[in-house]
């Protein structure tokens, strides 16, 4: 049991870590960091969103968004919206937002293609449905444990 453990969380901060890397490696040239990253893939594929859809897409709080998201427009990547609540505004993508977000989406199309040459399609659909079940069981016990501390 405790090697099951072992492999479990060693593969998963491994992967977490390679993604990091490549966000990281990829985005030195426009000196961005992984979590801007992840807001420019969002914006540039889903088109206009705010601040609060972005925490859900990215899965980051609200702080780690607001960061990104003024380190972004601070540097020419994002315009905001005026007309409504900051928080609830929503993110454009300037040219040079949407130069980075294409190259982002362009990176990750490749990096997957590359994956799924590993794997058969019946084993990457395997593969996604046992990690959501783990991600959904793990939240569960995550919420559980939260309400016993209420």
């Amino acid at each position: 049991m405790q090697e099951r453990f072992e492999t479990f969380t060693v593969l998963i901060n491994r992967i977490s870590r390679d993604i990091r890397k490549i966000k990281n490696q990829e985005m030195a040239d426009y000196h961005l960091r992984s979590a801007h990253v992840s807001c420019l893939y969002y914006v540039y594929s889903l088109g206009s969103v705010t601040s609060a859809e972005l925490c859900e897409h990215c899965e980051e709080d609200k702080a780690t968004i607001s960061r990104a998201v003024d380190y972004l427009e601070t540097n020419g990547f994002l315009l905001r919206d005026t007309g409504a609540k900051r928080y609830k505004s929503p993110l454009l993508l300037t040219d040079k937002g949407r130069d980075a977000g294409k190259r982002i989406a362009e990176k990750i199309g490749g990096i997957l293609e590359t994956i799924s040459h590993a794997l058969t399609e019946n084993e990457r659909i395997e593969f996604y449905r046992c990690l959501s079940t783990i991600s959904r069981s793990l939240e569960a016990i995550v919420q559980n444990s939260e309400e016993k501390e209420l």
